[in-house]
């Protein structure tokens, strides 16, 4: 087994924008592991860059959303470089993250995305559910690019965006 971490080696960002409901994740630091309806909405700035809209109901149920900005990588279209700094302090180096786009169909309706160092990881689709089949092929990508999935979590999903 590989467990090199390889994002795609192509992606029509244009395609990628738009709603994603987050199917399942690897616990992160920044989000209650009970959070539900997680969203992230990506939209193109003027300049270029990708708006990063997160959304979800914590533990308590309350909204919560935090905003980022990605760079796209030039020389790897399937990688981007992401921060949720605050505007006035994203030009602090090494503030940003690796968001790889793992594996993604043909119609942009699921997509596995990573960090190579293999502490992240999300299953996203355009719906709020999918199939067991999807997410059982989607997930044995992971394992073969070396992802511990033992604490997988999958969020209760309404198919609400959450308003904030």
């Amino acid at each position: 087994m590989d467990t090199n971490v390889r994002s795609v080696p192509a992606l029509e960002l244009g395609r990628y924008l738009g709603l994603w409901f987050e199917i399942g994740r690897l616990p992160l630091r920044f989000e209650d592991d009970g959070s539900r309806d997680v969203t992230a909405e990506y939209s193109l700035n003027d300049d270029g860059t990708v708006r990063v809209d997160n959304r979800c109901l914590d533990e308590k149920g309350e909204p919560t959303q935090a905003l980022g900005q990605g760079k796209p990588d030039e020389e790897h279209p399937g990688r981007l470089r992401v921060t949720f700094l605050p505007e006035a302090l994203r030009w602090i180096p090494f503030t940003d993250a690796d968001y790889w786009v793992l594996r993604i169909d043909e119609d942009y309706a699921h997509a596995l995305v990573g960090t190579p160092d293999h502490k992240h990881l999300w299953l996203l689709a355009r719906a709020p559910r999918i199939s067991e089949d999807v997410e059982q092929a989607y997930l044995a990508t992971a394992r073969e690019q070396g992802f511990d999935l033992e604490k997988w979590i999958r969020p209760a999903q309404s198919g609400a965006v959450v308003q904030v």
